[in-house]
């Protein structure tokens, strides 16, 4: 037996006593303690792996820390790298030289979760010797003898807090995370760890690392874009990346085979021969105990958590599942136990659990019909300026994109479902009043039959998506089909509202002596089947493109004839088009103060309601109207508020832009002109909005012109024309209503 005397922090090595009297000669005053060591040498940790792309800093910190002795927590989801980091810092020179031969390292997941079989493979591991401790009591002189680095990988094992003995393991934890010699740090998937310890939630890697990663591996090729490609696709999550490249570099797989694969098995191609597979890592924190509490429901509520490109909306957990009652305490578990992370609101997984754990037949899914059933629901609900409900329908805004995927799954599944159909020509409503933007389900829209009860309504909103993002030629070109399907049909009402439309594209693009017509024999239907309030909104149509023609009596003529056919102070929203477009007239008739007391009427109207989209447009009208009048600073004031006005509209922000730029070459600041041009003339660019774009380079072309020869007279002339399109630019009458 081997003895060794400690005296005050530090242990002296003596010599070896043949007997315990040898040992009582010494003075006791110079030995405050003895320590029992056995010949049994501690286990030396697992060997560092060959290669750790992209956590520089991260052990960098983390070694930091352990050199400090302060108790480190690394938290993540499974194959995420914990265990390969901490190895790393295990054999990190730092390390070695503080701690020597004393770093040990603990699977915590090849034992019986329990206080006993901890504290004897705790043993074990650092050598004490003492077969079957029943605490930390018989192991502390010797843990208490020298600086010590412990390593408990895959701690959830014993930390569960729903597992065997879990407070008892938990607390012998805790214990030896505050002896002041010894350093502990955890690897866990679950974040319910002692108080006191430094928590590093461990990300996934950089898209740099993860290359090096694969291709560390993979020898079977060169780099491509289709590896990137699939490595995004995997979240750059670190097993995920190793098990892609192992199985590649096994067949011998090119990149292009490879991408074949992806793309017909996704994550189902991450097992290699010797049964190492993503499957296996998710199913192992399925498992836990702390999981299979959670109840029947916990794994259908993952599968909609991964079905959804978002997530879920923490705020909707309790709408989108009327069924269960304790749904935020799971969804706090799912994060406790590393399954789902939140960002910006939304509960979501990674990419790789995602696509293993969404539900591969999505109508077999209880939990997720009913999902789809509460989101078709709240898009049911009519969108209507002039009601209190108005503003709750803003929730589109933060949640478009689920909505399109879960729209875009069923209308695969079911093609001529009138529910989905109905509920796609709603989701588009809610775009155009709250996000304008384009909808990845055109294709579909446009393949319905023309039979199709709803094709029609859903090519009418992909319409006003269209005009409003600025592309007026499709939106003809999608209002004439739908204008052709409703004559067929002989639908009078719908035939009227088509015409309406496509009278107020053919202003936009120019062409009042045909769209004149057309909002006239709109107007004759809907004297016959409309409303008053769809009258009043055709005669809107109308005087603007009377106006546009220079028939400026007509055009007030109309807008006099609509406002009597509105009852009293009903429907507010489009009192405020109507005076807008009477400010319109007025400016172009050049009765300056008519055109601001209708603009500034409008403007009051509107703050009370908050109608983005008609703030924006009046604060531009007053914009361009104050630049004609050479009133700079007001001018400026008002297109910031127009601009502030157009966040969730990309075309309105595009012209908010353009007129800035107009008036900063007015005001001869032309650098600062051209690029706000360029950047406008981006914005068109994107949306396809050429008829804008065209706009925007000539003035371009101007400030070049002004920036190549001070002496040049192009602003003048370019002062001329911007002051027709300030007047009745294509985005004047592009509220939702149009």
């Amino acid at each position: 037996m081997t003895w060794w005397v400690a005296c005050g922090p530090y242990p002296i090595h003596t010599h070896c006593f043949p007997d315990s009297k040898q040992v009582r000669k010494l003075d006791h005053q110079q030995i405050p303690h003895l320590i029992f060591s056995s010949s049994t040498p501690g286990e030396l940790p697992p060997p560092a792996p060959r290669a750790c792309f992209g956590r520089g800093n991260l052990i960098e910190k983390i070694a930091g820390l352990a050199e400090n002795l302060t108790p480190i927590a690394l938290i993540g989801a499974g194959g995420i790298g914990k265990t390969s980091i901490v190895l790393t810092v295990l054999h990190e020179n730092r390390i070695k030289q503080r701690f020597g031969d004393h770093r040990y390292f603990v699977r915590c997941d090849q034992f019986t979760p329990s206080r006993v079989h901890f504290l004897s493979r705790l043993s074990n591991v650092i050598g004490a010797g003492i077969e079957n401790p029943e605490g930390l009591t018989s192991l502390r002189p010797f843990l208490s003898s020298r600086t010590i680095l412990i390593v408990l990988d895959n701690a959830e094992s014993i930390l569960d807090p729903r597992g065997k003995d879990a407070q008892e393991i938990y607390a012998v934890v805790e214990e030896l995370s505050q002896i002041d010699n010894i350093c502990i740090c955890i690897t866990s998937r679950i974040s319910t760890i002692p108080p006191d310890y430094e928590t590093l939630d461990i990300p996934t890697l950089s898209i740099g690392a993860a290359r090096e990663t694969f291709y560390r591996i993979y020898k079977n090729g060169n780099r491509s874009k289709a590896v990137n490609n699939i490595l995004d696709q995997l979240d750059f999550h670190p097993l995920s990346i190793t098990l892609l490249a192992t199985v590649a570099h096994h067949n011998k797989w090119d990149t292009g085979r490879l991408a074949r694969e992806w793309e017909t098995r996704r994550t189902s191609v991450l097992h290699t021969e010797h049964n190492r597979s993503l499957a296996a890592a998710i199913e192992l924190s399925l498992a836990s105990p702390m999981f299979q509490e959670l109840g029947p429901d916990a794994r259908g509520l993952l599968e909609v958590i991964a079905f959804f490109p978002q997530g879920v909306d923490e705020n909707n957990v309790d709408q989108l599942f009327l069924t269960i009652t304790n749904g935020p305490d799971i969804f706090d578990k799912f994060c406790i136990l590393s399954l789902t992370y939140r960002i910006n609101g939304f509960v979501t997984m990674l990419a790789p659990l995602r696509d293993y754990l969404s539900p591969k037949d999505p109508k077999s899914s209880p939990l997720l019909c009913m999902t789809k059933e509460r989101y078709f629901a709240r898009m049911s609900v009519i969108i209507d300026p002039n009601e209190p409900n108005f503003e709750e329908t803003r929730w589109i805004t933060s949640e478009d994109v689920n909505v399109e995927y879960l729209l875009d799954v069923f209308t695969t599944i079911n093609a001529n479902s009138d529910e989905v159909w109905e509920a796609c020509s709603k989701f588009m409503t809610h775009l155009v009043w709250h996000k304008r933007r384009f909808v990845a389900l055109k294709p579909k829209i446009e393949g319905l039959p023309d039979g199709h009860r709803f094709k029609p309504e859903c090519l009418f909103q992909l319409s006003r998506l269209f005009s409003l993002l600025g592309n007026q030629t499709e939106r003809k070109r999608l209002l004439t089909q739908a204008l052709g399907l409703q004559r067929e049909r002989g639908n009078d009402h719908g035939v009227a509202r088509m015409l309406r439309y496509l009278s107020d594209t053919n202003r936009r693009m120019g062409l009042e002596k045909e769209g004149i017509p057309q909002a006239k024999e709109a107007l004759e239907i809907l004297e016959r089947v409309g409303t008053t309030v769809e009258q009043a909104d055709c005669l809107r149509y109308l005087a603007s493109l009377l106006a546009d023609d220079e028939q400026f009596d007509a055009a007030e003529e109309a807008i006099s004839r609509a406002v009597d056919l509105l009852p009293g102070k009903s429907n507010q929203f489009l009192v405020c088009e109507l005076y807008r477009v009477l400010g319109e007239i007025h400016h172009s008739k050049g009765a300056t103060e008519k055109a601001i007391y209708h603009f500034k009427t409008v403007l009051g109207i509107a703050s009370c309601f908050d109608w983005g989209g008609q703030l924006f447009q009046v604060h531009y009208s007053l914009a361009a109207l104050f630049y004609d009048e050479d009133r700079f600073d007001e001018a400026h004031a008002h297109i910031e508020h127009a601009k502030s006005y157009a966040v969730n509209s990309p075309h309105d922000l595009g012209y908010a832009m353009e007129l800035q730029a107009g008036l900063w070459f007015k005001e001869g600041r032309l650098e600062g002109a051209r690029s706000e041009a360029l950047r406008a003339a981006d914005v068109y660019e994107k949306l396809g909005a050429m008829k804008d774009v065209e706009d925007c380079r000539k003035l371009l072309r101007d400030i070049q012109r002004e920036l190549d020869s001070p002496a040049a007279s192009g602003r003048s002339n370019f002062s001329c024309e911007l002051l027709n399109m300030a007047r009745f630019p294509a985005c004047i009458n592009s509220s939702p209503s149009a």
